[in-house]
């Protein structure tokens, strides 16, 4: 199938990609079965710069699990699903966190649909970079839909939310699902735009990487980073339906987990002190931020 081909050549280049930007690290790689049918090709990079980072590749297929048809309402039926996710955790507090999803699913019965996205979950937010990487994101969605950008924007707020914590969980970005016909596409258009995404997820990072990767930093904003990331591990674990539907179909635990961080802090009560970075990072964490026209107050 042309779109499992293109994902997987897609996980080739951005993993060139990150280990040129790294420096010094390698992908591991780890080829996984899935018994009900299919499988994936999971990536993991801990080197100088990229403590922690995934690119997984999975194509899955098989009867579809009664769970994953209630929660879509439609029949069981047989299904196939493929795709590209990616989280990358940085050493330095002051290069946040970034995660990509692109993928396609589709049954024997004739439903299809893509989703995807990006975002960036920085330790520290820096207003100008942030709107710089909304702009890269727009201009993709530009060309797929003049509306696409502020739906998706808002729809990649709405998600990425710690309801429990009243935050959202950085900076947004964009997160879409389910396009298809039935949401006024037709499949070309959905595809090309999918890898669009795709494509740009590389330049999408180099805007938060490359200004901050030689910061310097201290303990306190380390442990900081420690605590956002924390935050980050509440939301996968209660809201992400990629994790989610991982589970459900019985997917490789390691690679359903590999967004997790290397190391994560749930200080009790603990408070940013008034007028700090870290309470300025904190005071940001909102949803329907103009990222690409944010001026600072």
């Amino acid at each position: 199938m042309q779109i499992v081909s293109w994902f997987e050549d897609l996980q080739d280049r951005i993993c060139d990609d990150l280990e040129l930007m790294d420096g010094k690290g390698t992908f591991v790689e780890d080829r996984w079965v899935r018994d009900e049918g299919g499988g994936g090709r999971s990536r993991v990079i801990q080197g100088q710069h990229i403590e922690k980072g995934g690119v997984m590749f999975s194509h899955v297929y098989g009867p579809m699990p009664k769970q994953i048809a209630q929660g879509l309402k439609i029949a069981e039926n047989d299904f196939a699903a493929t795709g590209v996710s990616i989280v990358l955790h940085p050493k330095n507090p002051w290069v946040p966190i970034i995660h990509m999803n692109v993928r396609y699913f589709e049954t024997n019965t004739g439903h299809w649909w893509f989703g995807g996205g990006i975002d960036a979950t920085p330790h520290y937010i820096i207003p100008e970079q942030a709107g710089k990487f909304h702009q890269i994101l727009k201009e993709a969605c530009d060309g797929f839909d003049p509306n696409a950008y502020t739906e998706y924007k808002k729809w990649a707020d709405d998600y990425f939310f710690n309801a429990h914590r009243d935050e959202t969980r950085g900076i947004g970005g964009i997160f879409f699902d389910r396009l298809s016909e039935s949401s006024g596409y037709d499949k070309t258009g959905c595809w090309r735009f999918v890898q669009d995404v795709g494509n740009i997820f590389v330049d999408s990072y180099k805007i938060l990487f490359e200004p901050n990767i030689q910061q310097s930093y201290s303990e306190v904003q380390s442990q900081w980073q420690a605590i956002r990331r924390g935050r980050y591990v509440e939301f996968n674990l209660v809201y992400d339906r990629g994790t989610k539907f991982g589970l459900q179909t019985n997917g490789r635990i390691e690679s359903i987990l590999m967004s997790m961080p290397p190391k994560a802090n749930w200080l009790y009560n603990y408070q940013p002190a008034k007028d700090s970075p870290e309470a300025q990072t904190q005071s940001l964490l909102k949803k329907d931020i103009d990222w690409i026209s944010y001026t600072e107050v």
